[in-house]
């Protein structure tokens, strides 16, 4: 559940920059909630600062001292997706380029240190991490897509809801996961 937890600053974004349109409040309420889980993980003696949470800070208070600098407010929606979308997906890929895949900073809470130091089950980490980053990089391209004007009919395999699509591949993700455990 705290890996879910973990999303909930894009969710507070996407709230508010869907529903009232407001890209900086949005991006200062993500930062905000992305701040608190940080202080949780900070604070409790059981826990972990963990990457994917630090990320999501520094992107989306990141993004709120840069948009006012460059013209943020005229930002359409697919604008902001797409530098939120991009950011997450470079957080992810990063995780996996230091050899510390995000997901594994949440087994490490619940699981024995035996269980995590396991070479397939850090392979599996790697396989489930390399899944959300596949996710994140569909919505990318599908903000791309989105931008660019690209027409239904001149490309047809053009998906009709990128988070559908991105659900999809993460889904396709655990599946191999879980078929590469014996």
């Amino acid at each position: 559940m705290d890996i879910v937890l973990a999303f909930a600053p894009f969710a507070v974004f996407a709230v508010l920059e869907r529903s009232v349109g407001a890209l900086l409040e949005g991006l200062a309420a993500g930062a905000a909630a992305a701040a608190c889980l940080l202080l949780r993980d900070w604070v409790s003696p059981e826990r972990r600062v963990k990457p994917l949470e630090s990320g999501s800070f520094l992107l989306l208070a990141g993004l709120m001292l840069y948009a006012p600098m460059a013209g943020g407010d005229g930002w359409s929606v697919a604008e902001a997706r797409l530098r939120v979308d991009g950011g997450m997906l470079a957080v992810v890929l990063l995780t996996m380029l230091l050899r510390r895949p995000f997901t594994l900073e949440y087994a490490r809470e619940r699981e024995p240190e035996y269980v995590w130091k396991n070479r397939r089950y850090r392979r599996m980490n790697y396989v489930v991490t390399g899944a959300w980053a596949a996710a994140f990089a569909v919505m990318a391209a599908a903000d791309m897509a989105l931008l660019g004007g690209i027409s239904r009919r001149r490309w047809p395999w053009r998906p009709r809801s990128p988070p559908c699509t991105a659900r999809r591949v993460s889904r396709a993700g655990i599946r191999a996961a879980d078929s590469a455990l014996p």
